[in-house]
C-alpha cells in the first residue's frame, strides 16, 4: 500500500471518489475513512473494519457549513462547534431529512466531528462531501498508532495518508439531541469545558 504525502491529495480523493478505503492521521488517533454518498463505499469499509452493519461509522465534516447540510443544529450544537471544532471532540445530532438512510442504519442521528488538519480539509472538499470516518483497527482491537500497525491491522486499505497525530487520545463524544447535554465517550474535552463553553465563558 502506497503512503502518500500531503503533495498527493488529489490521488487520494481519486481512491475516495471510486468508493475506495484509505487511512488518515486526525488531531487524535489514525482513522480510516470513504466517502459518505454511496453505499459501496460504506460496504468496503465496514469490510476492512468487520465492523457489524449495526454500529453506523461517525462522519468528518470539512466545516461548520458541510455540518449544517447533513444535521440539525440549534444554538448549543453551535456553541459547541464554535468553542471545540475542529478538535477533539464528536457531536452526534439529528440528521436533517434528505440524508439517505443507509448513511446511519436508518437512525435519526449522526456522529459528527470536522476535519482538524488543512490536509483533511482539503480532501474532504475535493471528494465533495463528508467523509466516513472511524479508527484504524478491527472492530473492537486495539486502536493503531503507526502506518505499520495499520496497514497489519487493515489490509484491503487503498491508500494513506502520512502525518502526525496531537492527542493519541480518541474524541469526547457529546450527545446533543436530548434536553440535557451528555458526555458518551469521556476524551480531551470535559463537561466542565463543555458547560463553560455553552455560558459563553
Amino acid at each position: 500500500m502506497k503512503l502518500h504525502g500531503p503533495n498527493e491529495l488529489e490521488e487520494l480523493a481519486e481512491l475516495l471518489r471510486r468508493d475506495g478505503v484509505i487511512a488518515v492521521p486526525t488531531d487524535t488517533v489514525y482513522g480510516v475513512c470513504a466517502r459518505m454518498d454511496h453505499e459501496e463505499a460504506q460496504e468496503n469499509l465496514r469490510n476492512i473494519k468487520h465492523r457489524p452493519e449495526t454500529k453506523a461509522f461517525p462522519l468528518m465534516c470539512a466545516d461548520a457549513q458541510q455540518i449544517r447540510q447533513i444535521a440539525q443544529t440549534d444554538d448549543r450544537s453551535e456553541k459547541l462547534i464554535a468553542a471545540f471544532m475542529p478538535g477533539p471532540v464528536t457531536l452526534v445530532l439529528n440528521k436533517r431529512e434528505e440524508v439517505p438512510a443507509f448513511v446511519n442504519g436508518g437512525m435519526d442521528t449522526l456522529a459528527i466531528r470536522m476535519a482538524s488538519s488543512k490536509d483533511l480539509e482539503e480532501l474532504i472538499r475535493m471528494v465533495g462531501v463528508p467523509l466516513y470516518m472511524t479508527s484504524a483497527n478491527q472492530s473492537g482491537q486495539p486502536v493503531c498508532t503507526t502506518p505499520e500497525e495499520i496497514e497489519q491491522a487493515c489490509p484491503g486499505l487503498s491508500g494513506m495518508l502520512d502525518g502526525r497525530l496531537s492527542f493519541g487520545q480518541a474524541s469526547t463524544i457529546i450527545d446533543c439531541t436530548q434536553q440535557n447535554i451528555r458526555i458518551l465517550r469521556p476524551g480531551p474535552v470535559t463537561m466542565e469545558m463543555i458547560e463553560k463553553a455553552l455560558k459563553g465563558e
